[in-house]
């Protein structure tokens, strides 16, 4: 039996996982006696299979010409086809909203970025919260496998970096696909070995907040958005938790998840450092964190420190916390706010603190983690790329050192890092020229342009100096925002690579 589901098509898989995980909001709606919402997420679960069993039927056996046009292909088509289905029992269950609104919510769940049109998360009831970080949870699970079972090899994803072929390349890897032909054969070897650490993640944070005194709903819910970075709360953030200090300290240990991928992939990819201190993206990750903190604190203590006393030590000391996890969070692309942040940025006198929390989402987290933007690894590329430029100029006849790593890391990575940044910097400008059509001012199609790309949703609540409501924007803007969550999720490499001829050559 596990031999012939293993042998359908990886898309009909994912149907089927998105229809059993509708039984989650069904089983809690009907403890609290929400026998309506129940019996709606139950009918989407009967649908959603039986969906899945009529096209495992009909492509039983199917071989598909290209494996690797084929696993890109999954990849487009799931992010085109399971938020329609995950919207079907959220729009029954929270009418009146629209169905496009609906859809909205759940291409910003399974993409991971967390935007809601409910600024009252009081609007919808607590399942359908729960729907929307399950939702959430499983999208970063599925960008967390198929990361190192599909785009590792294909030299995509931010893997293109230390590779010595190009972006999409399969002719060193083209032997090793075709070997594990069969997608979910492939993928679930991988599965079997990140799931249980992903799930085994959330639940030690679930633990650790209804300990810290959290609500177990807000728990878990907080629970999956930190290990996916959706930023997706019920009560509109951990500022608004009850678990406190402790909370945040928990949730700021787990953000450290989506910095580096050698927190949870150590020995499963083949180009990573020996050690996890070596790491550039965990030790650039801890600069930026470091500095952004430092900066808004020490930018209010060197203009006051003729008015620093005792009594001020403790405002301070919250400043700074309030700094660190909001940096962390926003550079993770989660998006919580510390409730320490107000407190950080009154003490640091900017008035507008959100433009830098705008630069640390474009940074993003970690290669091959549920964080999205331009990704850490390939920010220390171009970094390191200027350095030796800057040496060259002081030493024209300088050698750089290193290894053969290195300097294919400063020559080649430094090029497709580059080529990555200016497609995403005029992907936000393509995006922000669409939304100015629809009518939107320049700093909200900004904000939002930013926001969508980089899958953090939260960015526009804080970023602009006047919050924006994802609520009040056309129905035409929220379209063009959700397909750009789609286009930041998988990349534009991703997509090229899905047209480029070697691909579909069979």
């Amino acid at each position: 039996m596990l031999r012939r589901v293993s042998s359908l098509p990886f898309f009909v898989l994912l149907l089927g996982i998105g229809a059993v995980a509708m039984l989650v909001p069904a089983l809690h709606a009907y403890g609290r006696s929400d026998f309506g919402t129940a019996r709606i997420f139950l009918y989407a679960t009967i649908l959603g299979l039986f969906l899945s069993i009529l096209i495992g039927l009909a492509t039983t056996g199917y071989a598909p010409r290209s494996v690797p046009r084929s696993q890109l292909g999954t990849l487009v088509a799931a992010y085109a086809v399971l938020p329609l289905l995950f919207a079907i029992p959220f729009y029954e269950a929270a009418r009146p909203v629209s169905f496009l609104n609906a859809w909205f919510e759940m291409v910003s769940s399974f993409t991971t970025t967390g935007a809601t049109i409910f600024d009252n998360p009081r609007r919808i009831n607590p399942s359908l919260h729960l729907w929307r970080a399950t939702v959430g949870w499983l999208g970063g699970l599925f960008i967390w496998i198929t990361a190192v079972a599909v785009l590792a090899p294909m030299n995509l994803g931010g893997f293109e970096v230390r590779s010595p072929n190009a972006a999409g390349d399969l002719s060193a890897s083209q032997s090793q696909i075709s070997r594990l032909s069969d997608p979910a054969e492939r993928l679930a070897r991988y599965s079997l070995r990140l799931v249980p650490i992903y799930a085994g993640l959330t639940l030690a944070l679930w633990v650790g907040l209804m300990l810290a005194g959290e609500v177990p709903l807000v728990a878990i819910c907080h629970a999956m958005s930190v290990l996916a970075t959706s930023g997706i709360s019920p009560v509109g953030g951990v500022e608004n938790g009850a678990s406190g200090l402790a909370g945040e300290m928990l949730i700021f240990a787990f953000l450290l998840f989506a910095l580096t991928r050698l927190t949870f992939s150590k020995g499963l990819l083949t180009d990573q450092e020996d050690k996890l201190v070596r790491d550039p993206e965990l030790q650039l990750a801890l600069v930026l964190i470091g500095a952004v903190a430092l900066l808004l604190f020490l930018r209010h203590f060197v203009s006051s420190a003729d008015r620093f006393t005792v009594s001020g030590t403790f405002a301070a000391l919250g400043a700074l916390w309030g700094a660190l996890f909001t940096a962390l969070s926003f550079l993770t692309t989660t998006g919580f706010e510390s409730r320490q942040w107000l407190g950080a940025t009154d003490w640091a006198g900017l008035r507008s603190p959100g433009l830098v929390l705008v630069g640390l989402a474009i940074v993003g987290g970690g290669v091959a983690t549920t964080a999205g933007g331009v990704k850490l690894l390939r920010v220390y590329t171009l970094y390191k790329h200027g350095m030796r430029e800057f040496e060259k100029l002081v030493h024209p006849n300088s050698v750089g050192t290193d290894g053969s790593r290195s300097r294919r890391i400063r020559r080649r990575g430094a090029y497709i890092s580059w080529i990555f940044f200016m497609l995403f910097a005029l992907s936000i400008v393509v995006v922000m020229g669409a939304l100015s059509l629809t009518g939107m001012q320049f700093e909200a199609a900004m904000v939002l342009a930013v926001s969508a790309i980089s899958t953090t949703g939260p960015l526009a609540q804080v970023a602009a100096e006047i919050p924006v409501s994802y609520a009040g924007i056309p129905d035409s803007a929220k379209t063009i925002l959700a397909a750009t969550m789609v286009l930041g999720r998988l990349e534009t490499l991703a997509l090229i690579a899905l047209l480029n001829p070697d691909v579909w050559r069979s």
